[in-house]
């Protein structure tokens, strides 16, 4: 039995020597000049963009690991990343399967102008390639290179317009590739505090999210096999400034019911394949940058100032990135208004409200057009208000120039339906 023991450390031993051996021998061939060159030209032909790797490390034991360190995509503006590190399932290493357990990122900037450029690169290497037989386990074999679990440490995205944001966050997959449980923390930038969770439930997704000193709260579906998500979702008590910073046009708590639906295989990608519907109320709205009231009494273009109301509601539908809010009301001790504003995906502003002063003597249905951008909105009175409102003033000042105004948009409204322009 001794003898048997002594054969069985001997044989161990000699398997972790060899192993400790090759460890080595492909640790140093790894961080060679020649295998770091080499690995990033064969990265470059699959993405058909640049791509630098400053470092490269492979661990055996107690996990096997490869990670890529200092990695440099250069596009326009260049995706970086400190470290990427892929962790194997034994099992599959075993079996000669690549099963990817973990997938860990850390220290990466995102620009969505360089995640555009690599898609359409990646798109372009694709249709100059001769079509390929469908293969029915292509399927499966991409579900069991999709990491299981995904850690993202410090990663901060750049979109192409606003404010960056870092996130920590982690998502664990099902068999299905599909995603079991996921979590979001926002610790720097936009939307910063901002924590949210994703949980797979018997027949939905639940989502739970905490951002703006209120609460997401929803569900999402999709039907097996279908590439549309639907989405319904309630915010209650939500600060709009932190939803939309670092802009401030509008702040206020907002309480919001939405449907959310989402084409998967949008050609434009997910975010383009994107519809919404919302009804919403703010509570103590505040719209900074215009003043309604001192732009209908001073009959001219508003810049700056504010305008308090106790309520805002109405509806937003949105279109990819593009926004349009119809059905708006305000109200307040001091005014009324309504009206309909679309916002473009670059943030222009274009639409109409009708304001009503409740001073005494004061303006009653004054149409304004609204116009500039999100950061920086402006109203006037429309074309036909503004000739109607220099009649009414030389008529009878004060009550003439609001009763002109809303005489001369009507003519002009007419008049543009009988020429056509």
């Amino acid at each position: 039995m001794k003898r048997f023991l002594t054969w069985v450390f001997g044989i161990a031993l000699t398997v972790v020597v060899l192993l400790a051996g090759v460890a080595a021998a492909l640790q140093f061939w790894v961080n060679s000049d020649d295998f770091r060159v080499r690995l990033g030209q064969r990265i470059s032909s699959t993405l058909g963009i640049p791509v630098e790797v400053g470092g490269v490390a492979v661990d055996v034991w107690p996990l096997p690991a490869v990670a890529l360190d200092r990695v440099q995509v250069k596009s326009q503006p260049p995706l970086t990343l400190e470290r990427i590190e892929a962790r194997p399932v034994w099992a599959g290493l075993l079996q000669g399967r690549l099963e990817v357990a973990t997938l860990i990122v850390r220290n990466a900037v995102v620009p969505e102008q360089a995640v555009n450029a690599i898609v359409a690169a990646v798109q372009k290497k694709r249709g100059m390639a001769p079509a390929a037989a469908p293969d029915p386990g292509q399927a499966a074999a991409s579900i069991v290179l999709l990491p299981k679990r995904t850690l993202l440490d410090q990663v901060t995205w750049v979109p192409a317009k606003g404010a960056p944001m870092t996130v920590n966050a982690q998502a664990q997959l099902d068999a299905e590739g599909l995603p079991e449980s996921a979590m979001l923390d926002v610790v720097k930038g936009r939307l910063e505090g901002t924590k949210a969770t994703l949980q797979r439930e018997a027949d939905h997704w639940s989502l739970k999210a905490a951002v703006g000193g209120g609460t997401v709260t929803g569900k999402l579906t999709r039907k097996p096999g279908a590439s549309m998500l639907h989405g319904q979702f309630d915010t209650a008590n939500v600060e709009v400034a932190a939803l939309t910073a670092p802009s401030r046009t509008l702040t206020g708590r907002l309480d919001a019911q939405t449907t959310l639906d989402v084409d998967l295989k949008a050609r434009g990608g997910i975010a383009e394949g994107m519809q919404s519907q919302t009804r919403f109320t703010v509570r103590d709205a505040v719209l900074h940058g215009i003043d309604l009231a001192k732009a209908v009494t001073t009959v001219g273009l508003s810049r700056g100032g504010e305008t308090r109301l106790d309520t805002l509601a109405g509806n937003v539908a949105s279109q990819g990135r593009a926004l349009q809010l119809t059905n708006l009301v305000a109200t307040s001790g001091a005014l009324s208004a309504n009206g309909n504003i679309t916002m473009t995906a670059d943030k222009n502003l274009s639409g109409r409200v009708t304001v009503d002063l409740a001073q005494a003597g004061g303006a009653v249905g004054v149409p304004l057009a609204v116009g500039g951008t999100l950061d920086s909105p402006t109203v006037t009175l429309t074309r036909g208000a503004l000739i109607g409102a220099a009649i009414g003033t030389a008529v009878a000042p004060g009550v003439g120039t609001s009763a002109g105004a809303k005489l001369g948009d009507k003519l002009g409204e007419a008049v543009k339906g009988l020429f056509g322009k």
